[in-house]
């Protein structure tokens, strides 16, 4: 087994579940923000639809320079089945990539810079830690905070939500 395979399967997992939430996104809401400093309800979904994608594209190089851009920058589309449809191309690009990496490879040096400066710089596996899960559960939870507050059905997702139970009756 490859060091990153375990990272595979926990992705999967929670790939499922982003799924999800992204397949219950009502294109009416789409514009609304809890807060005005807040992300619309597009704009967070984009970024949880894209994550994936920007990974995909930046874990086989040694790392990436924001200030060539290349992150966060497009517009959300106008749809709720364009983002999901998204998601699932780069869920599948962020896995194809991932399973390129040899265990070398995955331990590799990895850096987050804007122009000289260094952001963050850490192996390959703590970069798709980081940022392929951590930072896109972060995300998640947040999206479910949205739906909490425009009175949509929050899906199971370590356990029983107030709008689903998977392990009661039925």
């Amino acid at each position: 087994m490859r060091l990153v395979d375990p990272l595979l399967m926990e992705f999967d997992r929670e790939a499922s579940t982003t799924r999800k939430m992204l397949e219950r996104l009502p294109d009416d809401k789409l514009g609304w923000k809890p807060h005005p400093r807040s992300m619309s309800l597009a704009k967070l979904s984009w970024h949880l639809a894209t994550i994936p994608g920007w990974v995909a594209a930046g874990v086989l190089k040694d790392g990436h320079d924001l200030s060539a851009g290349g992150l966060g920058s497009s517009e959300p589309p106008a749809t709720a089945a364009a983002i999901q449809e998204a998601f699932v191309t780069n869920t599948l690009a962020a896995k194809s990539a991932m399973s390129q990496l040899d265990d070398t490879r995955a331990l590799g040096s990895w850096k987050l810079s804007a122009g000289p400066r260094t952001i963050l710089e850490m192996p390959r596996l703590a970069f798709l830690r980081t940022i392929l899960l951590n930072h896109s559960i972060h995300h998640r939870g947040q999206l479910t905070v949205y739906f909490r507050l425009l009175d949509l059905p929050v899906p199971a997702i370590y356990g029983p939500s107030a709008d689903e139970n998977p392990f009661g009756p039925g």
